[in-house]
């Protein structure tokens, strides 16, 4: 899987942005996945892996506006990649893919928000793609739902996720906790 030293991964981090980290649209624990987010961008950089933050544009994550703005908690950086979507899913119409075919990557870390819309759309498509995906169990986040709790809607989709195996033996999903992901 993406703990094979011969793969180049790369460090996604979806949405993570003003309006969906502060005030009525925060996240569920935000104060809290950031840090883990911030602890696996540390050693994506450490190893060279590239590290794309994805930001989601509509009428009310406006470009440009403060609330389409990365969370200024995060640990950004002018040399980081970006990629603006406009779907749930990270690759659907955008320039992730050449971005990560540019640069040689076989497989992807994720992280951000939200569990339940673009984390979980943007897995699944990179699944279909082959990419082996390792998830940051504790690096995403969402809100209550009429339904579920914010913590029942994450725990679900790291069960969900981890045991689709449709794609492949090489197009998995490992849940692996902040502190414990490697990269190589």
């Amino acid at each position: 899987m993406s703990d094979d030293p011969s793969m180049s991964q790369a460090l996604l981090v979806i949405d993570v942005q003003h309006a969906l980290c502060n005030g009525r649209w925060a996240m569920s624990g935000i104060e809290h996945v950031i840090p883990r987010i911030n602890a696996v961008i540390a050693k994506a950089r450490a190893a060279g892996a590239p590290v794309v933050f994805v930001q989601h544009e509509n009428e009310h994550l406006v470009p440009g506006s403060e609330e389409w703005q990365l969370d200024a908690r995060l640990d950004a950086r002018e040399g980081d990649l970006r990629v603006r979507k406009t779907t749930s899913d990270s690759f659907h119409h955008t320039a992730l893919q050449a971005e990560l075919d540019a640069r040689g990557v076989d497989a992807l870390i994720v992280s951000g928000l939200q569990s339940d819309f673009c984390v979980d759309a943007t897995v699944r498509r990179a699944l279909a793609l082959g990419y082996p995906i390792t998830l940051v169990a504790d690096g995403h986040a969402t809100m209550d739902n009429e339904v579920l709790a914010a913590a029942q809607i994450v725990a679900h989709h790291n069960t969900t996720l981890a045991n689709m195996d449709s794609y492949g033996p090489r197009a998995r999903v490992r849940l692996v906790p902040a502190a414990e992901v490697a990269i190589s």
